[in-house]
């Protein structure tokens, strides 16, 4: 049994590092679909450039009223070409 969870530990790891947005999508939906919490935009409907200049504001903590201090965590030690490349696997 602890080999079973060790390994689906590690395979959810993996595929959290091959997937950026995997960390996202328990608050957004698998395709960005839902609004955080209620209470947020739903992602997938923003423009690329509106999604990376949202994400360029929660890390200068410029931007996301009351929702700022949760995602300022989430996108701090994120770089502008995985903000990218986010955009690009949800927004069309």
């Amino acid at each position: 049994m602890k080999k079973i969870i060790i390994a689906a530990s590690l395979l959810t790891a993996c595929v959290a590092f091959a997937n950026p947005y995997a960390k996202c999508s328990a608050c957004h939906g698998a395709n960005g679909e839902k609004a955080a919490l209620g209470k947020s935009k739903i992602i997938k409907d923003l423009s690329k450039a509106d999604f990376v200049s949202a994400l360029k504001g929660y890390q200068a903590g410029t931007y996301g009223g009351a929702q700022k201090g949760l995602m300022v965590g989430q996108v701090k030690d994120m770089t502008e070409a995985t903000m990218n490349e986010i955009a690009d696997t949800i927004i069309k």
